[in-house]
């Protein structure tokens, strides 16, 4: 059976952030990831981990000013420094988080710029992140998101992160296979999956359409469960969807889907 981890920015919002991590703990959830840990002392979110058993499995690197619209900046040529402090600071938190992993996102293309001329700094940065988060013993992970969710998002097909993983070179550098952003830009869920599991750290989940809770929508959630199991994935997967009501009473999917 696979194994869910409560994404704490979408779910369980009818709750101030940190009682979100007491109530994932109650609705039997053994781990936790969300979009940004920056904006609360790390040692508030040590004792919500610790406090509720929990297990810490994913954040982002600092993504720019999300509020403002922005939604990463690693594509970015002249936010270069920028980008390597919030490397430092996403290592800081991951590591007293216990987190093993960090997903970067690449950011919407800059107004007026070309493919050409921001992959380089996408790369170099990426390689970047990959060897100091490698020394850190932290994993680093790149998600393609799909278009018609964010406009102008640089990554957004798993062939095309695929081929930036290859070209970045690092065996740092891992794969987020959000299933829901997969199903809007490509499909292909289970054949993409097993032929590319080694290179997935990680995967996240929503139905489609609506980004909403699993059995909801098109996917076929109890054949990809099952599927997932097959193939041999043991890492967690992420429950970033918005829930049709309060969050506790949508959550009979995981039993209903996975059995």
């Amino acid at each position: 059976m696979p194994r869910f981890a409560a994404n704490l920015t979408m779910l369980f919002t009818e709750l101030p952030f940190m009682q979100r991590f007491e109530a994932a703990a109650r609705a039997g959830f053994d781990a936790v990831e969300y979009l940004f840990p920056y904006a609360v002392p790390k040692k508030e979110l040590v004792a919500a981990l610790r406090d509720n058993a929990l297990e810490q499995v994913l954040h982002n690197l600092p993504a720019g000013n999300w509020e403002a619209g922005e939604r990463g900046i690693a594509c970015h040529p002249d936010r270069v420094a920028e980008f390597r402090e919030g490397v430092a600071r996403a290592i800081d938190y991951a590591t007293a988080l216990g987190c093993p992993q960090v997903n970067c996102l690449a950011g919407k293309m800059p107004v007026g710029a070309a493919l050409h001329q921001v992959q380089p700094t996408l790369v170099e940065n990426l390689r970047f992140a990959a060897r100091e988060l490698q020394t850190a013993g932290i994993r680093l992970l790149i998600e393609p998101i799909n278009s018609f969710d964010i406009p102008g998002f640089m990554l957004t097909r798993t062939d095309q992160a695929l081929a930036l993983m290859d070209e970045v070179g690092s065996p740092n550098l891992l794969l987020q296979y959000d299933i829901y952003h997969a199903q809007r830009m490509e499909g292909e869920l289970g054949a993409t999956l097993g032929k590319h599991l080694a290179r997935i750290g990680h995967i996240q989940l929503a139905d489609n359409p609506g980004r909403g809770e699993p059995g909801t929508g098109e996917i076929n959630y109890p054949w990809l469960f099952r599927h997932i199991d097959a193939i041999g994935y043991t890492g967690w997967i992420g429950c970033e969807y918005r829930p049709r009501t309060d969050t506790a009473t949508g959550l009979g999917w995981r039993t209903a889907l996975t059995h």
